[in-house]
């Protein structure tokens, strides 16, 4: 043992590896977040072409629009 380590310096060191494992757990929570919100709006997006197809095979103006207008805020909310 060569270098001489003392026993705060160690200490510090521990708790800043501490604070950078929970600064990791968070930002790997944020992450998880975003994806499954990711995957949930593509799900929901999927939905609603497939809702808005039947719509129009049913010639269901009401049903379309409906549809649509959700569409077009899902658009808008993933474009800000």
């Amino acid at each position: 043992m060569d270098k001489y380590y003392p026993y705060t310096d160690f200490l510090k060191a521990v708790g800043q590896s501490k604070k950078v494992s929970e600064a990791e757990k968070l930002l790997n929570e944020i992450y998880l977040d975003l994806f499954i919100n990711h995957i949930q709006r593509m799900y929901r997006e999927e939905q609603l072409m497939v809702l808005i197809d039947r719509a129009l095979d049913e010639k269901d103006e009401k049903a379309f629009h409906l549809y649509a207008t959700e569409l077009k805020a899902l658009h808008q909310v993933t474009s800000e």
